[in-house]
């Protein structure tokens, strides 16, 4: 019986784990396009702020000391240039890494709305690269071994007491 449960947890870490690089592929192209897009926000306040002969920093804080909607504008133009210079790191990154190392750098997957809508549009894919495969079978591993010590555990527990009692 435990061998029989210890396969299934198997199959459904190999089912879960091999999902791993699709996720990150998609997660990766929401990323190129969020960068594309921030882009051109800080492609403006950098022209601008030369153009005045400032750094990004010295317009934005001039634009701050403009009144409530300069403040608004300065606090919105900032976080969009932060977050640009955050996630286009992140992507370079990822991007200069073979897809295995992607997943093991989850600390570059920490855009909360990225990752959200990744996961609202996910759709599984069929491990069929090299890096699927692989993933599929740490997680087969993975999931067997955790289902096979916790049954093989419990069974100690339980008929371990009896045993004892007897």
């Amino acid at each position: 019986m435990i061998k029989t449960l210890a396969m299934a947890g198997g199959l459904a870490g190999a089912l879960a784990a091999s999902q791993a690089p699709e996720f990150s592929q998609q997660y990766m192209q929401r990323l190129s396009g969020a960068v594309d897009e921030l882009r051109a926000v800080a492609l403006v306040v950098e022209t601008g702020a030369a153009a005045s002969g400032k750094t990004r920093d010295e317009a934005l804080a001039e634009l701050s000391r403009a009144g409530s909607f300069g403040t608004e504008i300065s606090g919105t133009l900032s976080e969009q240039v932060s977050r640009y210079d955050r996630l286009s790191r992140d992507y370079q990154a990822l991007r200069e890494a073979e897809p295995l190392m992607r997943m093991a750098q989850v600390w570059r997957y920490n855009d909360p709305e990225l990752l959200s809508r990744t996961w609202d549009d996910y759709r599984p894919g069929m491990p069929t690269t090299t890096d699927g495969l692989i993933t599929a079978g740490a997680g087969f591993f993975a999931g067997w071994a955790l289902v096979s010590l916790l049954l093989g555990g419990l069974a100690r527990l339980i008929f371990g007491r009896r045993r004892r009692a007897a």
